[in-house]
């Protein structure tokens, strides 16, 4: 770890711990292999330069010449790779993760752009690896998404696994919430090293009794105080069905009425049940949320940080940042054991079971990572781009707020009151959104009746306009033209601040036409 503190890695047993803890893959090299850094690399440049394909495109093609250029490459990692992902949250804890693992002084690789699929994770590589095709880091932060995670573990086994819950999402792709869940499970069962589960979340609380014998589980949790504030989407109701049965009587409780009869503890303890009724230890606990600051549990011990981060949502994943970050660096104790000990004779894989064990069976859950450091980190991470990134247009602060499932929906809408803000919502229905919009049935929108929406848009807009006026929410324009839309919501009222709530794709549309109007940061996508 550190030097004294045990806080940071130690630079002059950086290679002595790659040696020990080597490679992952037996991925045979093909021939061929020298030139496919060159070739995706070629392919990169021609695709910026005649803006044909996305961020992706690079690496659809190499994943075609090369197929085993993902494991190989990810292969002689040190720390291996941590697989984050989850319905919602995994762009923005994949940063978090990456940022407080850097502080911590290791060499860290990842995909930022939120391209997560496989052929995403390859084009982001052929960005950072050189020609001579071997990565310089310590360790990968990879989000994927559900379905391509299992893609990506048939590849390569991941040593650390974030996985962060289950929700409704892109019914078209996924089909019912437990195929999702099923998937992740995959994952689960591919970890080599230690799963961190959401211990609030049944489905994912279960994994526990499907990791490997040798891998680690650890939990990050809520106090129960706050579990009415991420209500699991087994608690979700619509606005429609909960006013109705208000209406009735039928004395079926609302998701807040059960969440309020909880009792609100007076000391908050790390222990809960989990899915099947077992009292578990959370490694982290979010225990008191604020505005732009959180306080946590760990170890037993009471922690406040403040965070540049937008919406109450991402300071639970602040807690799953956290709970991983820990069992990353536990591995650098376990790692710096086995490179004192391993005879220099051993195979590196040999070796990088044996770390695994270590850390899986051995290491405390109360390592000894410098808590001040990871917090100071963790204050420092700003928002993903489309993921509450502020944009300054005409005057105005305008907030990008990306939506893509029921509870993001809600837990945006709840994290960012309307009042004193124009509101905006796109809406489009392409692949990388999900096409069945059915899921906006499911969000309760009674919060904007207030101040109402300005303007929708999208493909969607009119099912989206629909939806509100089941919600009594008045709208004052409605349009498919997503880009005269932006245009005319943004420079309306300067100096007003505005929220955007949009789709994924229509997110991208919303930065590219800001971007005719005023300076907006290069996410990578599309280049």
């Amino acid at each position: 770890m550190g030097e004294e503190n045990g806080s940071q890695p130690r630079e002059t047993s950086r290679e002595t711990r790659r040696e020990a803890l080597g490679g992952q893959s037996d991925t045979a090299r093909p021939w061929t292999a020298f030139a496919t850094p060159l070739i995706g690399k070629a392919v990169r440049g021609a695709s910026r330069l005649l803006r044909h394909g996305g961020s992706a495109f690079p690496g659809k093609i190499v994943e075609q010449i090369d197929p085993g250029f993902l494991a190989r490459t990810l292969a002689d990692l040190p720390y291996g790779v941590v697989l984050v992902s989850g319905t919602n949250g995994k762009t923005t804890t994949t940063r978090m993760v990456a940022s407080m693992l850097e502080t911590l002084g290791l060499k860290v690789f990842t995909n930022p752009t939120g391209s997560n699929f496989t052929r995403g994770v390859v084009s982001a590589l052929l960005t950072e690896v050189p020609l001579s095709g071997r990565l310089d880091a310590d360790v990968a932060v990879l989000e994927l998404d559900e379905a391509y995670a299992v893609k990506f573990v048939q590849q390569v086994k991941p040593r650390f696994a974030l996985l962060l819950n289950v929700m409704r999402d892109q019914l078209d792709r996924f089909g019912e919430i437990d195929n999702t869940a099923r998937l992740l499970e995959r994952v689960a069962e591919a970890t080599t090293g230690t799963v961190v589960l959401n211990r609030e979340d049944p489905r994912i609380a279960r994994f526990a009794s499907a990791v490997p014998e040798g891998t680690g589980v650890r939990y990050f949790g809520l106090a129960p105080e706050l579990r009415r504030f991420f209500p699991s989407d087994d608690d979700m109701q619509t606005t429609v069905a909960e006013e109705a049965a208000s209406v009735v009587g039928n004395g079926r409780p609302s998701a807040n009425d059960r969440a309020q009869q909880e009792p609100a503890g007076t000391s908050v303890s790390a222990e809960a049940p989990d899915a099947d009724g077992r009292e578990v230890t959370a490694d982290v606990t979010l225990t008191r949320v604020g505005n732009h600051e959180a306080d946590f549990l760990i170890d037993g011990r009471a922690v406040h940080t403040a965070v540049k981060l937008e919406g109450v949502y991402n300071l639970f994943n602040a807690a799953a940042a956290l709970a991983t970050v820990r069992a990353v660096m536990a591995q650098d104790i376990a790692s710096a054991q086995v490179a004192e000990t391993v005879p220099a004779e051993t195979m590196p894989g040999q070796a990088s079971h044996a770390s695994d064990a270590a850390i899986s069976d051995e290491s405390p859950v109360d390592s000894p990572v410098d808590h001040d450091r990871l917090l100071a980190a963790l204050a420092e991470v700003t928002p993903a781009f489309g993921r509450g990134e502020t944009i300054a247009v005409n005057g105005s602060d305008v907030q990008l707020l990306l939506v893509k499932n029921p509870m993001g929906f809600r837990l945006s809408l709840g994290s960012f009151p309307p009042d004193g803000h124009d509101t905006m919502i796109a809406i489009c229905d392409l692949y990388a959104d999900g096409r069945d919009m059915s899921w906006l049935w499911d969000v309760d929108f009674t919060s904007l009746r207030p101040t109402g929406v300005a303007m929708v848009s999208g493909t969607r807009a009119w099912d989206m306009a629909l939806r509100l006026e089941y919600d009594q929410v008045r709208v004052e324009q409605t349009g498919t033209d997503l880009e005269a839309a932006v245009r005319q919501f943004v420079t309306a009222r300067p100096g007003v601040p505005k929220h955007i709530y949009c789709t994924y794709t229509s997110m991208l549309r919303v930065r590219a036409e800001l971007a005719k109007l005023t300076t907006v940061a290069d996410a990578g996508v599309g280049r």
